[in-house]
């Protein structure tokens, strides 16, 4: 097949480009020159920020179809989406559970509410774009040529985002780590790769429609991630599991300071809790928890240990003097780590 990849140079959409090359598809790569493309693909350039002449280098070519990851103005995928309806076989468009209303309910399937957006925005909320981004999309290729992959917490090698990577490294410098319980809690993500094979596949199949992409609830829990990140460091770290309470208590951000947590709740729920049969019904395979730590841990270590921070995000985790204020925290208030497993 040919492939046309809009961006195709960081994380997901790096991850989509592999996964074609390595099925021996034609690859065409429209990314705006911040970074080098994987070797065998066709590289052009342009910048779909400076509006429809930023386009200008895919006024010409056809594909079989095109995978779009974008996650700013809704108008940028609407002008993109134009110009290629009428030489592309389909739209494959990555977008987000954040499109659901808020709060989703525990167990949402496709079928949820969703919030306003119009193809016409341009600088939005992050679950406006991506509903304006699926409007966009559909507007020009029709709803049976869109594919909408709503992803939730992606990770894996390449993340620019730092949320794994954060664990991995704050582990790898050893000694007490707060972890954040409940230790058995289940935690739903997609490993980047799996959502690229899953795309690909999808759009050779010709499927349509909007589609939950994060592993099936209980694929791993809090326990198995962070112990994983602890075996691949080889790190001399001890693993303190605190109760959410304590935490909580302690003024510690979820999500934010200790990545990919939420404590038990409604975000929770929202985050890690989604229906995502519709997706294993079309083939969704996820690899091991383990995997995906270890792939993640050799990526950064082939970097020498420090991952790309995407300039359109926060930084993620505890910086050691905060986590040092909230260890003080916890100890003003009597709280004890709730269960210290040996050492890894």
């Amino acid at each position: 097949m040919r492939l046309l990849m809009l961006g195709g140079t960081e994380f997901v959409g790096r991850a989509v480009v592999e996964a074609a090359l390595a099925r021996g598809w034609e690859v065409t790569v429209f990314h705006r020159g911040r970074h080098a493309p994987p070797k065998g693909v066709t590289s052009l350039l342009g910048d779909r920020t400076t509006g429809p002449e930023g386009l200008a280098a895919l006024a010409t070519g056809s594909w079989d179809a095109v995978v779009d990851t974008w996650s700013a103005a809704p108008s940028a995928v609407r002008d993109a989406a134009r110009l290629l309806a009428d030489r592309v076989g389909r739209y494959a468009y990555v977008s987000s559970r954040s499109v659901y209303a808020w709060p989703p309910a525990a167990g949402l399937d496709e079928d949820g509410p969703l919030v306003e957006g119009s193809p016409d925005d341009g600088d939005v909320p992050y679950a406006e774009a991506k509903r304006g981004g699926e409007l966009a999309a559909a507007a020009a290729f029709g709803a049976d040529r869109t594919l909408l992959v709503r992803a939730g917490l992606i990770i894996g090698p390449y993340e620019n985002v730092g949320r794994l990577p954060w664990w991995l490294g704050r582990i790898a410098r050893g000694g007490p780590v707060l972890a954040p319980g409940p230790r058995t809690l289940p935690l739903q993500y997609i490993d980047a790769r799996d959502l690229a094979e899953w795309t690909l596949d999808a759009v050779a199949a010709g499927l349509s429609g909007p589609y939950n992409l994060v592993s099936p609830p209980g694929h791993t829990t809090t326990e198995e991630l962070l112990d994983a990140c602890a075996r691949v460091t080889g790190a001399d770290a001890e693993l303190r599991w605190t109760e959410p309470e304590a935490l909580l208590a302690a003024g510690v951000e979820p999500w934010s300071e200790l990545p990919v947590w939420l404590p038990p709740g409604e975000m929770y729920d929202a985050m890690h809790t989604a229906d995502v049969s519709r997706a294993v019904a079309a083939g969704l395979r996820c690899r091991p928890a383990e995997e995906t730590v270890a792939d993640t841990w050799a990526w950064l270590e082939s970097l020498g240990g420090t991952a790309p921070q995407r300039p359109d995000r926060p930084e993620v985790g505890l910086a050691p003097e905060r986590e040092a204020e909230v260890w003080a925290t916890l100890a003003e208030g009597g709280t004890k780590a709730v269960d210290r497993p040996e050492s890894p």
